[in-house]
């Protein structure tokens, strides 16, 4: 009369309403998710670093530039990974492309002599 009867459940049936049912289920859960994730993070990080890589394979002599805080021009391209920077009158460095941030100015083409 004090006491209430206790009535046994399956295994199955309390793991799967304590889990969100099937392994189907779940899966049908988690693609949508995954399709949102890479429309929304993924697509658009790729597309940003690919025109990061345009931009730094683009720079050229004439160029202004930012590198670690400090604004500079290109006076030469040394190679497909270094450039030559003046950063004040006299005063070159040398930069690798990665370490590039930000390109300013773009610089007008350099005219071929006809020498």
């Amino acid at each position: 009369m004090f006491i209430t009867n206790a009535y046994a459940q399956s295994a199955t049936d309390s793991a799967a309403s304590a889990f969100g049912g099937s392994g189907f289920e779940m899966i049908i859960l988690f693609v949508p998710l995954m399709v949102v994730w890479y429309f929304l993070l993924i697509r658009p990080q790729r597309a940003q670093a690919k025109k990061r890589e345009e931009i730094l394979k683009n720079i050229r002599r004439g160029d202004q530039i930012v590198t670690s805080g400090i604004v500079g021009k290109v006076t030469k391209v040394v190679d497909e990974k270094e450039l030559e920077v003046e950063i004040a009158e006299g005063v070159r460095i040398r930069v690798v492309r990665s370490a590039i941030s930000e390109v300013r100015v773009k610089g007008e083409p350099v005219k071929a002599d006809a020498a």
